[in-house]
């Protein structure tokens, strides 16, 4: 192992000490949002040191092994050692990576509810039918994760597609799974319209925020223009015949959000603000890594939404996701939800290009 992951685990150790002490402090005991932040941070650390006394465990059992390899005569012994050796170096080889991995660093907004925005791309209706296909895809897999997926706004086709859909996932790590998503999803297949059997191409684009809450950002009530309206499109006559649909300008970004889906102005004009939080956090976030190492083209894991990430080809049963060239032949299953499989792969690369970066 790198003498300097040596040297910030012995700095981990006294700092888990330091951290102990705290949390006996009765002045931070006082303070609940105090004493919730050291004790994560004891939690994160413990969990550095708990996979380091494995470590060395290991390293401890690998030397007698190979003290028993060089003092036995015995050739069924030797060859059950040498065995055994192999094993607990390919266990200490993946615990050394587990340990560089926890030095990264982690992603403030991993833990947060999402924010999912899926619109209709090129291709007209058909391209509508494949945004409905990624939002139920999308909702299959929160329900595998036990998050729950709330719709804040939707504009149907009449022949079952999504022109836009906009909605909250609610669940703990949402965002460190969903943020891989976020881009332009390609579907290859031959429309049920099309009678001569040729292979159309359409597009939807996918991106995912991190929900922001009121603490995450500031907005001003005189960088807000407020308009109301009446609502479009479905939803009965009460909702045809009132103001009660809502849309928010943010002056300074040019950035419009409209809600017409709930009956109560009110509750349009809640949820447009929820959107509104989300778009602007990830406007200055996206800003701020621009500025600094601009991350989005770096990071496998957040690809520009103008970038073709995926491709979902029918006849070959067949999705590709274009970043890390991964190719799985279960269209059906990843459609219904089951994605783990494609994310995992993309966790994988990202933190293989940040370990590459990372001086420790």
């Amino acid at each position: 192992m790198k003498k300097k992951i040596l040297d910030q685990i012995k700095n981990i150790e006294e700092k888990v000490k330091k951290l102990e002490q705290l949390l006996t402090d009765p002045e931070v005991l006082k303070d609940p949002s105090k004493i919730q932040s050291i004790a994560k941070e004891h939690k994160d650390l413990s969990e550095i040191l708990s996979l380091y006394n494995q470590y060395e465990k290991v390293n401890f059992q690998i030397e007698e092994v190979k003290q028993l390899i060089n003092s036995t005569t015995e050739d069924d012994l030797r060859e059950l050692a040498e065995l055994e050796l192999e094993e607990l170096k390919q266990e200490l080889s993946e615990l050394e990576k587990k340990i560089e991995l926890a030095f990264l660093p982690k992603d403030p907004n991993d833990e947060k509810n999402v924010i999912l925005e899926i619109r209709q791309g090129t291709g007209g209706e058909e391209a509508a039918l494949f945004a409905a296909e990624l939002f139920r895809m999308y909702q299959r897999y929160a329900e595998r994760h036990g998050w729950k997926t709330e719709v804040l706004s939707i504009h149907p086709t009449d022949r079952g597609g999504i022109k836009e859909v906009i909605a909250l996932i609610k669940g703990k790590g949402a965002y460190s799974r969903l943020k891989y998503e976020s881009g332009v999803h390609r579907v290859q297949r031959v429309p049920e319209t099309e009678s001569s059997g040729r292979i159309h191409t359409s597009t939807a684009t996918v991106a995912v925020l991190p929900e922001a809450e009121e603490v995450d950002i500031e907005i001003k009530p005189e960088d807000l223009k407020i308009e109301t309206m009446r609502a479009g499109g479905a939803g009965g006559q009460h909702v045809n015949t009132t103001d009660s649909a809502v849309r928010i300008t943010h002056l300074p970004t040019g950035i419009v959000v409209q809600c017409q889906d709930e009956r109560s102005q009110l509750q349009n004009k809640l949820k447009a603000m929820q959107i509104l939080r989300a778009r602007l956090k990830d406007y200055y976030d996206r800003l701020e890594k621009e500025k600094i190492a601009k991350e989005r083209k770096e990071q496998v894991g957040t690809g520009e939404r103008s970038e073709k990430i995926r491709t979902y080809n029918f006849p070959q049963n067949r999705v590709t996701d274009h970043r890390v060239n991964y190719t799985s032949y279960r269209i059906n299953d990843i459609l219904d939800g089951d994605l783990d499989e494609i994310i995992e792969v993309l966790i994988a690369k990202e933190n293989e290009e940040k370990l590459a970066k990372l001086e420790i």
